[in-house]
């Protein structure tokens, strides 16, 4: 069935059909001017929004809908965990070409279902239009966090220790292969087109007091890590050797791309936290009761230092590459 044989509210009600629309502090969801949503008592709203469109955030060349229908909420829901907070709704907007099937529009809502069963989460609401041009995903993210808990890049203090969960570089290298029409291992494919939010990270760092400032790395580490410092006027430092490159990286990369992968590629989607030294203990334990890997790469060091590379031989490097510009980026 063609888009048009189906109309706008058939659309819609395909998508209700397909995506959890009841849940908690869900008074009214879809179907209505809008949607009405209860907040849980002594807690504050958390709200991130992202715009994905085709050839600049995803190809479908490389991607098929159900996948890209992950990645769109995965990513959003990133900003919840980097503020450690729990996400709960979820609104969907919608550019869609004319050449868009019923069948491509119902594996992207399968792909959006499916990550919202993953998080505990609602689709309450959004909007459908026809595109000229590309396809378009507008989605935006709701969660919350108990008053005062809320995790900020301000908040990093001289001697915090920098931790980095997982590990680093398998999107930008997939990215890589995918332009030189390569093939991706299983790792690669999984990082780059099916990301995961670290949700549970995120929330047990911020209950428990136990990081100072947080971020997650979107444009890449060095990027990342220079808002954490401007937000919170300090310098910091980072040590190659300790970085936790993804396998395909040590593998197949040769040594200088290796580390700029890692430093600048983007949308690794871990988080960056600065902990302080006596928390450090209780971090590791929070990492090995997730079963998920957690590195030092380095410190916050005083207000007024800039933000340094240290290399291998402990001699300091000028990074070639600072991370992610929507606005001078040509590559999708």
């Amino acid at each position: 069935m063609k888009l048009a044989e189906l109309g706008e509210f058939g659309l819609i009600e395909r998508i209700r059909r397909l995506c959890p629309v009841q849940g908690e502090g869900v008074v009214l969801g879809i179907g209505d001017d809008c949607a009405i949503g209860d907040l849980p008592a002594d807690e504050e709203l958390l709200t991130s929004t992202d715009l994905l469109i085709e050839d600049v955030h995803f190809c479908l060349d490389w991607t098929d809908w159900r996948r890209l229908g992950r990645k769109a909420v995965s990513v959003n829901v990133s900003d919840i965990a980097a503020m450690g907070g729990v996400p709960r709704h979820l609104y969907l907007g919608l550019g869609l070409p004319a050449t868009a099937t019923v069948s491509q529009i119902e594996a992207l809502a399968q792909g959006i279902a499916e990550r919202l069963g993953d998080y505990g989460m609602v689709l309450v609401g959004g909007d459908t239009c026809r595109s000229p041009g590309p396809l378009m995903l507008s989605v935006t993210v709701v969660g919350s966090a108990p008053k005062g808990e809320a995790l900020r890049r301000s908040g990093a203090c001289p001697g915090d220790r920098l931790y980095v969960s997982g590990t680093l570089g398998a999107s930008a290298l997939a990215l890589q292969r995918l332009l030189a029409n390569e093939p991706l291992s299983p790792e690669l494919a999984q990082r780059h087109h099916d990301p995961e939010a670290r949700v549970a990270l995120g929330r047990g760092l911020s209950s428990a007091g136990l990081a100072h400032a947080m971020i997650d790395l979107s444009d890449g580490l060095i990027a990342d890590l220079g808002h954490i410092c401007r937000a919170s006027a300090v310098g910091a430092r980072i040590e190659l050797g300790r970085l936790p490159l993804c396998a395909d990286l040590m593998v197949t990369a040769a040594s200088p791309l290796r580390y700029d992968l890692a430093l600048s590629g983007g949308e690794d989607y871990e988080l960056l936290a600065a902990i302080p030294p006596e928390k450090e203990s209780e971090v590791l334990a929070l990492a090995e009761h997730l079963c998920l890997p957690l590195s030092c790469v380095g410190e916050v060091t005083s207000p007024g230092e800039p933000l340094q590379l240290i290399g291998h031989d402990g001699l300091p490097l000028t990074p070639d590459n600072v991370g992610f510009n929507h606005f001078a980026a040509t590559e999708p």
